[in-house]
């Protein structure tokens, strides 16, 4: 018997690491087409479809996927439901939402439960490479006119941040993942008032984990997604 040969890309997938890719969407179409688009990467790999949120939570949980791409109208569970429950039962898989809403509230209630990305059906043709690259490093990524609806939201709400400018210095540093050390240095501070900024942002937005003080920065446009 011949050794087996592995081909250039499969080789290079295989020395990488394969990023797994769950796809869910209740249709068949949008399904092939993004599984046809996505397999052409050398060293990605669609390990699983679904075609309602249930199916899409239960195939998460058999598949461990590094990234799910979730359209945010399913069947049975919506897509903010969906989100909610990989984030709490597989949290090394991160979630794109794929849809064609970009409404305030909606991708305010997404990011809340825990989304990364955010990509409209619209600009998937351009952009759904970029997305998955993007997310799969752990990292945001929103599309265009989403930022713009983001930045939109913030504006017409006024200056009604709670933190004061310091605190809000510190949160951006966190969200862009610097530690309490490397934050106390760029700002010229003690690693102790660090600390002392990071608890009382936590304390007056009542959010109980760095995540979550990552993801209030991307809602209020403190970071750039």
């Amino acid at each position: 018997m011949e050794p087996a040969v592995l081909s250039l890309a499969a080789f290079k997938g295989w020395v990488m690491g394969m990023t797994k890719i769950l796809i869910a969407d209740d249709h068949d179409v949008v399904r092939s087409g993004l599984r046809a688009l996505l397999s052409e990467q050398p060293n990605w790999q669609v390990v699983g479809e679904a075609a309602d949120g249930k199916e899409a939570v239960a195939q998460v949980l058999k598949t461990a996927p590094d990234v799910a791409i979730v359209d945010y109208s399913l069947p049975v569970l919506n897509g903010v439901e969906v989100t909610r429950q990989i984030r709490q039962r597989s949290p090394g898989t991160e979630v794109i939402i794929f849809t064609m809403h970009d409404n305030n509230s909606l991708i305010h209630d997404l990011l809340q439960a825990g989304a990364l990305g955010y990509l409209l059906k619209s600009d998937a043709k351009r952009l759904l490479l970029t997305a998955v690259e993007t997310v799969a490093e752990h990292k945001p990524f929103f599309t265009g006119m989403v930022s713009e609806t983001l930045l939109q939201s913030f504006l017409t709400k006024g200056n009604d941040c709670p933190l004061t400018a310091r605190e809000r210095s510190v949160v951006q540093l966190i969200a862009e993942g610097h530690s309490n050390k490397k934050i106390a240095s760029i700002l010229n501070l003690s690693v102790k008032t660090v600390e002392t900024h990071r608890a009382a942002a936590h304390r007056k937005l009542n959010l109980n984990s760095t995540a979550a003080l990552v993801r209030y920065a991307i809602r209020n446009n403190i970071i750039q997604a």
